[in-house]
Protein backbone atom coordinates (compact mmCIF):
# COMPACT_ATOMS: atom_id res chain seq x y z
CA UNK A 1 0.00 0.00 0.00
CA UNK A 2 2.64 2.26 0.91
CA UNK A 3 4.21 2.34 -3.13
CA UNK A 4 0.36 3.06 -4.33
CA UNK A 5 0.27 6.05 -2.27
CA UNK A 6 3.95 7.19 -3.07
CA UNK A 7 2.94 6.54 -6.99
CA UNK A 8 -0.19 8.59 -6.40
CA UNK A 9 2.02 11.63 -4.38
CA UNK A 10 4.75 11.69 -7.38
CA UNK A 11 1.81 11.53 -10.01
CA UNK A 12 0.67 14.76 -8.20
CA UNK A 13 3.50 16.52 -7.80
CA UNK A 14 4.19 15.71 -11.39
CA UNK A 15 0.65 16.92 -12.61
CA UNK A 16 1.07 20.10 -10.58
CA UNK A 17 4.56 21.11 -11.89
CA UNK A 18 3.22 20.82 -15.47
CA UNK A 19 0.58 22.92 -15.04
CA UNK A 20 2.45 25.42 -13.21
CA UNK A 21 4.87 25.13 -15.69
CA UNK A 22 2.06 26.01 -18.45
CA UNK A 23 0.73 28.65 -17.21
CA UNK A 24 4.04 30.57 -16.99
CA UNK A 25 4.39 29.97 -20.53
CA UNK A 26 0.74 31.07 -21.13
CA UNK A 27 1.72 34.28 -19.07
CA UNK A 28 4.99 34.81 -20.94
CA UNK A 29 3.37 34.85 -24.32
CA UNK A 30 0.91 36.93 -23.74
CA UNK A 31 3.30 39.39 -21.71
CA UNK A 32 6.16 39.22 -24.68
CA UNK A 33 2.65 40.07 -27.67
CA UNK A 34 2.16 43.10 -25.75
CA UNK A 35 5.29 44.25 -25.17
CA UNK A 36 6.00 43.28 -28.98
CA UNK A 37 2.95 45.75 -29.81
CA UNK A 38 3.58 48.10 -27.84
CA UNK A 39 7.28 48.87 -28.88
CA UNK A 40 7.05 47.48 -32.56
CA UNK A 41 3.55 48.22 -33.89
CA UNK A 42 2.44 46.47 -37.34
CA UNK A 43 3.43 49.23 -40.26
CA UNK A 44 -0.08 50.22 -41.70
CA UNK A 45 0.31 49.97 -45.43
CA UNK A 46 -2.08 52.39 -47.25
CA UNK A 47 -4.25 50.93 -50.20
CA UNK A 48 -4.44 52.43 -53.27
CA UNK A 49 -7.72 53.43 -54.87
CA UNK A 50 -8.94 50.93 -57.49
CA UNK A 51 -8.68 53.30 -61.17
CA UNK A 52 -12.34 53.18 -62.55
CA UNK A 53 -12.54 52.54 -66.07
CA UNK A 54 -15.56 52.54 -68.21
CA UNK A 55 -14.53 49.79 -70.35
CA UNK A 56 -14.58 46.04 -69.06
CA UNK A 57 -10.76 45.33 -70.18
CA UNK A 58 -7.84 46.34 -68.13
CA UNK A 59 -5.27 49.06 -69.94
CA UNK A 60 -2.18 48.21 -68.15
CA UNK A 61 -2.74 43.85 -69.06
CA UNK A 62 -1.00 43.08 -72.26
CA UNK A 63 -3.17 41.20 -75.12
CA UNK A 64 -0.90 38.07 -74.64
CA UNK A 65 -1.31 38.07 -71.13
CA UNK A 66 -5.10 38.46 -71.38
CA UNK A 67 -5.53 35.85 -74.44
CA UNK A 68 -3.39 33.49 -71.93
CA UNK A 69 -5.90 33.75 -69.25
CA UNK A 70 -8.55 33.40 -71.54
CA UNK A 71 -7.25 30.15 -72.94
CA UNK A 72 -6.44 29.06 -69.39
CA UNK A 73 -10.11 29.12 -68.38
CA UNK A 74 -11.13 27.55 -71.75
CA UNK A 75 -8.95 24.49 -71.42
CA UNK A 76 -9.66 24.03 -67.25
CA UNK A 77 -13.48 24.49 -67.92
CA UNK A 78 -13.29 22.33 -70.62
CA UNK A 79 -14.55 25.30 -73.10
CA UNK A 80 -17.96 26.28 -70.34
CA UNK A 81 -16.15 28.89 -68.41
CA UNK A 82 -16.40 32.53 -69.82
CA UNK A 83 -13.95 35.20 -68.68
CA UNK A 84 -15.84 38.72 -68.03
CA UNK A 85 -13.38 40.71 -65.86
CA UNK A 86 -9.96 40.32 -65.30
CA UNK A 87 -8.56 42.49 -62.09
CA UNK A 88 -5.32 42.67 -59.70
CA UNK A 89 -6.36 41.10 -56.27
Amino acid sequence: MENFEVGILLMSVGMITVFVILLIVIYLGKGLIILVNKYAPEEVIAKKQPPTHSSGSNPSLPDATLAAIVAAVGVTTEGKGKVIKVEKA
